[in-house]
């Protein structure tokens, strides 16, 4: 009897033992797969935490972000604004430009439509041949040229000189300045009529002939 109940005892201790060693395996598996608390503020440490919003409020980056785009936008209007402006004021200048330039040939058109008039006596056709004597470089005055008309024709424009050598040879001196045919076909001024009698052609083709030969009509007091 007394053998039969030590073998119980060794039974029941053998299951305790193992009912001690599962549960100190799991105590040992649970001890070793929990990161310890200085491990799980290491971690936590070593992770960068950005800055989170909360809902509806900006962070200050945001901000700055948004500081920056106001600025661009500021000055792009800003250049915009300039732009136009340099524009308008270009446009403007061009318009005066224009203005001016149209208003010059306005009149450059005006005086060339509008040619002198003179009178059709001996002052105005002393004046008109004088005045295109200017143009084509002739010299000669105003008193030169009556001075000598009134000598060779007393102002008569129809004057014809019948009697001298050159009436003789068939070529008479006529106009104003008596001048003979083949000088005034030689001396004749481009722009006037191609008529010996005519009072303007007459004269400057003689004060043309006078400046060649004489220097000017002004130096000539005497047949010439």
């Amino acid at each position: 009897m007394p053998r039969i109940s030590t073998l119980r005892i060794t039974r029941s201790h053998k299951i305790a033992t193992a009912v001690l060693v599962a549960a100190g395996s799991v105590t040992a598996i649970a001890a070793t797969g929990a990161p310890s608390e200085a491990q799980t503020t290491a971690t936590r440490s070593s992770v960068s935490v950005e800055p989170v919003a909360a809902a509806g409020i900006p962070t200050a980056k945001d901000a700055a972000a948004k500081k920056a785009a106001q600025e661009t936008a500021a000055k792009e209007a800003a250049a915009k604004k300039a732009l136009a402006a340099r524009k308008a004021t270009a446009e403007k200048d061009a318009e005066e430009a224009r203005s001016e330039t149209q208003a010059a040939n306005r009149s450059t058109e005006r005086k060339a439509v509008t040619p002198k008039k003179f009178a059709n006596n001996l002052d105005g056709w002393i004046r008109e041949s004088l005045d295109i004597m200017k143009k084509k470089n002739i010299p000669g005055s105003y008193e030169g040229l009556h001075r000598n008309i009134m000598r060779e024709s007393s102002g008569n424009p129809n004057a014809v000189n019948d009697w001298d050598i050159n009436a003789r040879n068939g070529i008479p001196s006529k106009g104003l300045l008596q001048v003979i045919q083949p000088t005034f076909d030689a001396y004749h001024v481009k722009g006037t009529p191609k008529k010996l009698t005519d009072p303007v052609a007459n004269i400057t083709a003689a004060a043309n002939y006078a400046a060649d030969r004489y220097g000017s009509i002004d130096n000539v007091d005497s047949a010439y």
